[in-house]
């Protein structure tokens, strides 16, 4: 039976949970997920799980932070004043924006904190910090 190898093309159903059990993400009801295995199109924790696999098998895996979205980077947290925000954009805790940086890369952030005087915006990935466990099933080598 071929098993996979760097660089080989597959698809895999997964799905992704915290440590809690909280299912963070799954292929269930979607196409499964096509990658080119040790190309860096996936996190790297999940990337080194598939090589030795064959079409049909299944494995759970758990993944530190540092394999995935990386630790929470405090300095990814910016205090902007609240006067400087317009007021047509929602700064409600978890709201999702988007800011552009001065080489015109659009960035999402993630409303943390809001005060009378400022409002924090956290640049961390939404996974930053956290291990996470992957179901995985290698559906097939392309």
């Amino acid at each position: 039976m071929t098993q996979v190898k760097a660089g080989d093309k597959v698809r895999i159903h997964y799905t992704g949970t915290l440590a809690d059990g909280t299912t963070f993400d799954s292929s269930q009801g979607r196409d499964p997920l096509e990658f080119t295995v040790g190309a860096g199109e996936i996190i790297p924790g999940l990337d080194k799980a598939i090589p030795g696999m064959a079409a049909g098998d299944t494995k759970t895996v758990e993944i530190p932070c540092s394999e995935a979205y990386g630790d929470h980077n405090p300095d990814a947290r910016q205090s902007v004043p609240r006067a400087q925000v317009p007021a047509d954009i929602p700064l409600e805790l978890g709201t999702q924006l988007q800011l552009q940086t001065p080489q015109g890369q659009v960035m999402p952030v993630v409303v943390a904190e809001v005060t009378e005087q400022e409002v924090v915006l956290d640049a961390n990935h939404p996974l930053a910090g956290k291990d996470l466990t992957f179901a995985i099933e290698l559906v097939e080598i392309a």
